[in-house]
């Protein structure tokens, strides 16, 4: 977004994140009324590609928790629900996490 003000970016970037959750919540919403919660997760223990495929969330996942502990610290947030949020939730603990973190400021 070359030229946009902070405020614009800022704008677009919360309007992107919620589009994300609104999008990515009602497919959840779909996926555990068809299969419940265990349904979700059964699957990725039934083949090696499967297993690839959650270890590959859990390893984003913690990802984003070390990020979000360090991001919590530096800008004086709690970061323990965001924490239990992602554990239980998984991507919707970045997800609201990121939505509700002020905007910091930029050089330039």
């Amino acid at each position: 977004m070359v030229g946009a003000s902070s405020f614009e970016r800022s704008l677009m970037q919360r309007a992107l994140l919620i589009v994300t959750i609104v999008l990515f919540g009602a497919l959840t919403a779909v996926a555990l009324w068809k299969h419940g919660y265990w349904g979700i997760i059964a699957p990725h223990f039934q083949s090696f590609g499967a297993g690839q495929v959650l270890a590959d969330l859990v390893i984003a996942l913690t990802l984003a928790m070390v990020w979000m502990w360090h991001d919590a610290k530096a800008t004086g947030r709690t970061v323990w629900p965001w924490i239990v949020i992602t554990v239980v939730l998984g991507s919707f603990g970045p997800l609201f996490y990121l939505l509700t973190r002020k905007p910091v400021a930029t050089a330039g």
